[in-house]
């Protein structure tokens, strides 16, 4: 099987192809993040959480790569969960919490045939899974759940619990990493939770909670909380608005810092959904990928698998 996706590979030897394929990807990950308005930028904190944490554990440029990648994907499976559910302001019924359940394995129904999925398989796949077997869609417990899970699945809940959601506004940071360190060896991983903990307390992700991206934090809807977004490549002047309540405000910048200016007007339902962020996408793409051939990180997708 190795042999013929490297052979498949070869059709993409090209920098440019490659990052094209890497590239579909990603931007179909952050179609399916636009479906839930509560989760601008989660993808990118995800990613940037779990680079963090396996920079300062050492792994290989390759395990790095590869876990950053998944961090921006491992949603993808989303994309099959009715909106009804995915927005769903009050409690899940059963039926509904099992369709969120398999969003793993609809994930990877969509990489299927894709040449890169032996990369994200695993981020895409078992993000959910629990150290102590209770997690889902697989129930698989210890040393039987792939590291780049394990790491995307504590960064996921961490940044669930620091980021606005319907139900509840967002958990301080130090709440959130207490709920980590107590749930150590049940849901996360002993050794990279305990990490984790740590690079937490020395204000490591205080550059990536409730960021969009590198250096621009969410801005706030008066209604809505943290949950509008700015790209890197937006203009002063330009209208931006909340995804949830749909007012617009106006970005502005004053002392060196950007922020908002409520206009008063409320942007038409059918024109909610901005373009996905292809600066962004193209960056990640070009900062993790740069000087690791494809072969090489398939290759290790497939020794760790």
């Amino acid at each position: 099987m190795m042999h013929i996706i490297l052979g498949w590979l070869n059709r993409y030897r090209t920098s440019k192809e490659t990052e094209r394929l890497f590239e579909s990807l990603l931007t179909l990950a952050w179609i399916v993040e636009a479906k839930d308005p509560y989760t601008g930028g989660h993808l990118w904190r995800v990613s940037q959480l779990a680079n963090t944490v396996a920079h300062a554990e050492k792994w290989t440029n390759e395990d790095r790569a590869a876990v950053t990648l998944g961090g921006f994907l491992h949603d993808l499976g989303k994309v099959s969960v009715p909106d009804s559910v995915l927005c769903k302001s009050g409690p899940l019924t059963d039926e509904e919490f099992e369709v969120i359940k398999n969003h793993p394995n609809e994930g990877l129904y969509v990489l299927e045939g894709h040449p890169l999925t032996p990369i994200v398989k695993n981020a895409v796949g078992l993000h959910h899974e629990r150290i102590d077997g209770n997690g889902y869609p697989n129930q698989l417990k210890g040393d039987d759940i792939p590291t780049d899970a394990k790491l995307i699945a504590l960064c996921d809940a961490f940044d669930a619990m620091t980021s606005q959601r319907p139900y509840r506004n967002p958990i301080p940071k130090d709440s959130a990493i207490d709920i980590v360190e107590k749930n150590l060896g049940t849901q996360f991983d002993l050794k990279l939770g305990a990490k984790f903990v740590e690079l937490a307390h020395a204000g490591s992700f205080d550059s990536i909670i409730a960021h969009s991206d590198e250096g621009i934090p969410l801005h706030h809807c008066p209604t809505c909380g943290p949950t509008i977004m700015q790209y890197r490549t937006d203009k002063v002047g330009q209208h931006l608005h909340c995804p949830i309540c749909l007012q617009q405000a106006e970005l502005i910048k004053e002392g060196g810092q950007y922020r908002l200016k409520p206009t008063g007007e409320r942007l038409p339902e059918a024109k909610q959904r901005r373009r996905p962020d292809t600066a962004l996408i193209r960056r990640i793409i070009y900062n993790t990928v740069r000087s690791i051939p494809t072969q090489s990180l398939i290759a290790r997708a497939h020794q760790s698998s």
